[in-house]
């Protein structure tokens, strides 16, 4: 019983150590946590970290449509004692990433004066089309070779095709 009551205490104990990113906060939601934002088509975000006593963004990202930015303040660490005496680390990943590591840092303004703006710029912005995917159109030269009076083989019906 014992064994059982340790192993599920230390269970709870990494669970609530690690990190979960999400919008929403995650499974145990709190300041220190780290933010999460996603830009979608129809939202799509900058997100800029502006420096209170000096009104000046210290960050600033256009997130493309699809990606999220996901970022943390730790303190300590910065290069100077006054001005940026913490640090920002941050990773921009696909939307719906909830584990990862933020492999980015930059020094920043102690918590007292920073400031988190969140902008939804003009929408629809589209994401650029993926090149591995072939625009289907009913023009003679872009149909395949079996679709033609010409003819050809046909695809294996076992492989993906990826033609619209």
């Amino acid at each position: 019983m014992r064994h059982g009551c340790f192993l599920a205490t230390l269970t709870l104990a990494i669970a609530t150590l690690t990190g979960c990113y999400a919008p929403d906060g995650g499974f145990m939601p709190g300041s220190g946590r780290g933010y999460t934002y996603q830009s979608t088509s129809m939202s799509p975000l900058t997100i800029s970290v502006t420096d209170t006593r000096t009104e000046e963004a210290f960050f600033v990202m256009e997130l493309p449509p699809g990606k999220q930015l996901t970022f943390n303040f730790l303190q300590g660490g910065g290069d100077d004692p006054v001005y940026t005496p913490d640090r920002m680390i941050y990773a921009v990943w696909d939307n719906g990433t909830a584990m990862g590591h933020l492999d980015n840092q930059i020094t920043c303004p102690p918590a007292s004066c920073r400031r988190i703006n969140v902008d939804i710029r003009k929408a629809p912005v589209w994401p650029e089309p993926d090149p591995a995917v072939r625009l289907r159109t009913d023009q003679e030269a872009d149909r395949p070779a079996y679709a033609t009076p010409k003819g050809g083989t046909m695809p294996d019906p076992k492989k993906k095709n990826y033609d619209n």
